[in-house]
């Protein structure tokens, strides 16, 4: 009895990630307001009751992509380097870095998020159902809380003058705002050289928090 409840629960996780496979692009792709819940039923070939039984909300399946592709991002960013023997200002580097990384890898995402940031202002979501996403948010700022100003706070390297909150959350939207509007064409002209804008952002960033 219990190994078909937990084979029922793989199969149910496994469904559930295949719908949001299949919906991820075209939302990415759209806009998620301009695509409806029967759409992504067809997307997924499956039909609208089976959808609703795994996602009783678009807002439930728009939280649950969100989670899935940040924490997807997160964990191939972390492959990428050991930060645990940088300073303070090379960890910082290395953050600032990321969003570069996640610009030129992850453009597919960053559309997304642009739609879901519009998309979930708008709708009257609890606290649970934002778990997921919120849990992404803060384990970014416990990262940057751990790597980046505890550490400041002892070699010295960054400066501490300017209060943890502040200097993350400026650092964090300027960056996500940047590679955000580049992602989707919201700039004033085309570049084609628009990841160089990007280098600027950043060293004014080191300039303003670096402690040198």
């Amino acid at each position: 009895m219990g190994r078909n409840i937990e084979r029922d629960e793989r199969e149910r996780a496994a469904r559930k990630q295949k719908i949001l496979e299949a919906a991820f692009p075209l939302l990415a792709e759209k806009g998620i307001d301009a695509v409806s819940m029967n759409e992504i039923a067809d997307a997924c070939s499956i039909g609208i009751a089976t959808l609703y039984r795994h996602y009783r909300t678009k807002a439930d399946l728009v939280l649950a992509i969100s989670a899935w592709k940040w924490d997807d991002f997160m964990r191939s960013n972390d492959e990428r380097q050991d930060t645990s023997a940088m300073t303070a200002a090379e960890n910082f580097d290395y953050y600032l870095e990321t969003f570069l990384y996640l610009y030129r890898n992850y453009h597919d995402l960053l559309r997304f998020n642009h739609y879901f940031n519009g998309f979930i202002e708008k709708e009257q979501t609890t606290q649970e159902q934002r778990k997921g996403f919120l849990d992404v948010v803060e384990t970014i700022a416990q990262r940057f809380h751990k790597n980046i100003y505890v550490k400041a706070e002892i070699d010295g390297t960054m400066r501490t003058d300017i209060s943890e909150e502040e200097m993350f959350s400026t650092s964090l939207h300027l960056m996500l705002s940047a590679i955000t509007r580049y992602s989707v064409g919201l700039v004033y002209q085309n570049s084609s050289d628009m990841e160089k804008e990007l280098l600027v952002l950043k060293k004014m960033l080191l300039r303003e928090y670096s402690d040198k």
